[in-house]
């Protein structure tokens, strides 16, 4: 296990958060590090890179794994998967059945949700908004 819930937690839409810690160091993680807030332990993967860090919340049956990352203020929930080498940060929000994959990059207030899938090295950001059944992909 690379983290644990703590007793620390906050109600985000009706749902309670717990923040995370790292129990051993990997990527840019320390041991001991504070991260951001998860529902439960299925909403983070144990193995790889992957973290949530700062005040990003992750919870619903959203899953974050591989080497991604959630920051920030970021919200990701719903159905919703961030996996690869993809970051969600700043006031950044996926949900739904949304996909971020590969190396994309969801930042600022860019809003992804409904049936999307943004993978490759894709970048959206600002006040953009992706939804429905789009697919966002750049080489």
């Amino acid at each position: 296990m690379k983290y644990k819930l703590t007793d620390e937690s906050r109600d985000t839409d009706g749902v309670t958060l717990y923040r995370i810690e790292a129990l051993r160091a990997f990527g840019n993680v320390i041991v001991g590090e504070l991260g951001g807030w998860v529902e439960s332990e299925a909403n983070l993967s144990h193995d790889g890179n992957a973290w949530v860090f700062r005040d990003a919340r992750v919870y619903g049956d959203a899953w974050v794994s591989d080497n991604a990352w959630v920051s920030c203020d970021a919200r990701v929930y719903g159905n919703a998967l961030v996996y690869g080498n993809a970051w969600v940060f700043r006031d950044a929000l996926v949900s739904g059945d949304a996909v971020v994959s590969g190396n994309a990059r969801i930042y600022d207030n860019a809003r992804i949700y409904g049936k999307t899938w943004v993978s490759g090295n894709a970048r959206i950001y600002d006040n953009a908004v992706v939804s429905g059944n789009s697919v966002v992909s750049k080489e």
